[in-house]
């Protein structure tokens, strides 16, 4: 199970991390999508930001609880825009980015749910 855990970990910071140089680089589906929510250019830079230190979390073993909660709150808030604002597809993606944030609020729950136990306020759980 422990190696399990940390392959779901290591996937989930890749795909936050790569993702990050389309926010950094202002990439036009990046633009699009946080003039579309109203939050270009400010959210686009922030959320990047917070991605990266979830990333981060993610790959140690005593901060993976808290990558794990930070990227549930952040891609539950995309999931969020994608089911109010922005639409399922994205610039003809077929529904990708949405699909891939999915899973990776899916697996960043796994994630939590494993490393419960460090979770002050779910450690009796």
């Amino acid at each position: 199970m422990k190696t399990f855990i940390l392959i779901i970990r290591i996937v989930v910071a890749v795909i936050l991390i790569q993702t990050l140089r389309f926010k950094f680089t202002a990439h036009p589906d990046s633009v699009y999508i946080f003039e579309t929510v109203g939050l270009e250019p400010f959210g686009r830079i922030g959320i990047g930001i917070l991605e990266l230190i979830a990333g981060l979390l993610l790959l140690f073993n005593r901060t993976a609880w808290l990558g794990a909660l930070l990227t549930v709150g952040v891609i539950g808030g995309a999931i969020v825009m994608h089911l109010g604002i922005l639409g399922i597809d994205i610039n003809n993606d077929g529904g990708i980015l949405f699909a891939t944030a999915i899973a990776t609020f899916t697996l960043s729950l796994l994630i939590l749910i494993y490393y419960r136990k460090q979770v002050p306020f779910l450690k009796k759980l």
